[in-house]
């Protein structure tokens, strides 16, 4: 047995991400850490498959208690480390934090002032939850708030100039793209989505439940397949509708450095030549075309409108800065 230095880098960076939201994550991510037994167990899945998130969701789905000390996680993993791994090769972590609109939603409401009604796609759409903006109500602790729909209301603490909208915007027509795309319907799949929440954090399993219900009455056009290929027809069968405009909070952290480079290129095209408008919400280093070198304190996102940051947020919406 022998550390890995990347392995552990990872979940030290993923347990500064989950300080104040989750002390289990924290603890298990740091024990993964430094656990050279734990990386030689991890090192015959793919990197893209050794996320902590979806390392800690598989060992949940299989037994694992939590919040528990890492002691449980480690027992999980000896007692049931093949069908752990069987559950992370065949799933995705999908958690489609729909608290995440909080954040989102001041940069919809700003194209929609300049743009007209929106035609929304979302790039690893998984269910589909993040695709109603216009139905839920918004909070903006101190700085204002937007309601009217009867909706759920999600709350983000802000600070900076936000330019809290005045309206909900309209959505003309949402759709996405994702790898594995899961149905609301499929009561297995909303399980699992459930289990990706974390052990602490009661009020995002109901805020999950509550989007399920709302993404119910008027299921989502989620295509299969890989965002680059599928984008382009999407992009065009949003035009006929409204303004359309690409997103994604949290997804491309998932490809590798080429692929990432290539969706910037495409995106920054896009947007040049008029044809979309691009609101993306991702940690600091996966585009750093976007980032612009800003100084951005652990855990926080930075989300970009055309390329360029506008604001720092929390990763699952609890929080935004605006610059």
């Amino acid at each position: 047995m022998q550390m890995d230095g990347d392995i552990a880098e990872r979940y030290r960076d993923f347990a500064a991400y989950a300080e104040g939201d989750s002390d289990c994550f924290v603890e298990w991510a740091l024990g993964v850490a430094g656990d050279p037994e734990v990386h030689d167990w991890l090192a015959v899945l793919p990197r893209g498959k050794q996320q902590p998130n979806l390392v800690f969701a598989a060992a949940r789905w299989h037994g694992a208690q939590a919040p528990a000390p890492y002691a449980e996680l480690k027992r999980v993993l000896r007692e049931s480390g093949n069908d752990v791994l069987a559950t992370i090769r065949d799933q995705a972590t999908q958690t489609n934090e729909v608290g995440r609109l909080a954040t989102l939603v001041p940069v919809f409401a700003r194209i929609e002032a300049e743009d007209g009604p929106l035609s929304l796609i979302e790039v690893g759409a998984s269910a589909g939850l993040c695709l109603y903006p216009d139905r839920y109500d918004y909070a903006w602790p101190h700085l204002g708030a937007l309601g009217g729909t009867g909706g759920p209301t999600l709350t983000a603490d802000a600070t900076g100039q936000l330019p809290v909208p005045a309206r909900h915007p309209e959505i003309a027509w949402r759709g996405g793209v994702d790898l594995n795309p899961l149905d609301v319907r499929d009561e297995d799949a909303m399980a699992w989505l459930t289990n990706l929440v974390w052990p602490e954090q009661d009020d995002r399993r109901t805020r999950l439940r509550e989007a399920v219900a709302v993404a119910r009455q008027d299921p989502p056009t989620i295509v299969r397949g890989d965002l680059a290929v599928e984008l382009p027809g999407l992009v065009r069968r949003a035009a006929e509708h409204g303004a359309p405009v690409v997103f994604h909070s949290a997804v491309i952290a998932y490809l590798d450095d080429e692929a990432r480079q290539h969706f910037h290129d495409a995106m920054t095209d896009l947007v040049a030549a008029g044809t979309v408008r691009w609101v993306s919400n991702e940690a600091p280093r996966v585009l750093p075309g976007v980032t612009h070198g800003l100084d951005v304190p652990s855990g926080r996102f930075v989300l970009g409108l055309d390329g360029r940051p506008v604001a720092l947020t929390h990763g699952h919406g609890h929080a935004i800065h605006w610059l």
